[in-house]
């Protein structure tokens, strides 16, 4: 199977939580695979190896490459995951995010990272960049007040390289893409794909795995996700 030219894979971040992921997570659509390979990214591999290793549909993608990560063996037991690599580290920038569905309910996390070449803390910070996607339980009974839960089990990874310019992601004509910058006052830094790249201030690490691996506690209206 091939591509016509100019055909791209590029999803929104609500189909890559809703349809993607959740059906990774049940185990149905083997054919995904085919633009979203199961590969573990974090320790196994250096991230300028893996756009070779995208999906069949997807070698050709020059943008941003996208992958089915499983849970490491040390995370399924209580563990922080490793995202060391041979030549450098994953590190998380800024405060995990929330994924909506079109009628505004949270279906998942994100949370985006940089990778640095050398050891911690004194790694030189790269222009790979990642986010990372975890679906979140949906409830079977909206009327149950119960916390969500993160689903641990694969998580689905947005790799790409930043980019300074201000049509990243960006599908418009020039003229067209121009104008909604100067009506908007020149603001830029959302993906028109659905992938929101801006970074809210950084957190420290601990901060970080702490909010993400303790969903069920973070202070926000969780009633009010269930209730919707």
């Amino acid at each position: 199977m091939t591509m016509a030219i100019g055909f791209r894979f590029f999803p929104t971040e609500q189909e890559l939580v809703s349809f993607y992921l959740r059906n990774q997570l049940q185990g149905t659509r083997q054919d995904m695979h085919l633009v979203i390979p199961v590969l573990n990214i974090f320790y196994d591999l250096e991230p300028w190896d893996l756009p070779k290793l995208a999906g069949e549909l997807c070698k050709g993608d020059v943008e941003q490459w996208f992958y089915f990560t499983p849970r490491q063996e040390r995370e399924a037991r209580g563990g922080r995951a490793s995202r060391t690599t041979a030549s450098g580290y994953w590190k998380a920038t800024g405060s995990p995010g929330f994924v909506y569905s079109s009628d505004d309910r949270v279906i998942g996390m994100k949370k985006t990272m940089v990778f640095y070449k050398g050891k911690a803390p004194n790694g030189r910070k790269t222009k790979w960049k990642m986010n990372e996607y975890r679906a979140i339980e949906a409830l079977s009974d909206p009327y149950v007040s119960a916390p969500p839960k993160l689903r641990h089990e694969f998580s689905l990874c947005r790799v790409y390289v930043a980019s300074s310019s201000s049509r990243a992601f960006d599908r418009r004509p020039l003229e067209a893409h121009n104008n909604a910058a100067t009506t908007s006052g020149g603001a830029s830094g959302t993906s028109h794909a659905g992938g929101d790249h801006y970074n809210p201030a950084e957190a420290s690490e601990d901060e970080f795995w702490e909010l993400v691996n303790n969903l069920e506690e973070h202070a926000i209206g969780w009633g009010q996700i269930n209730e919707i």
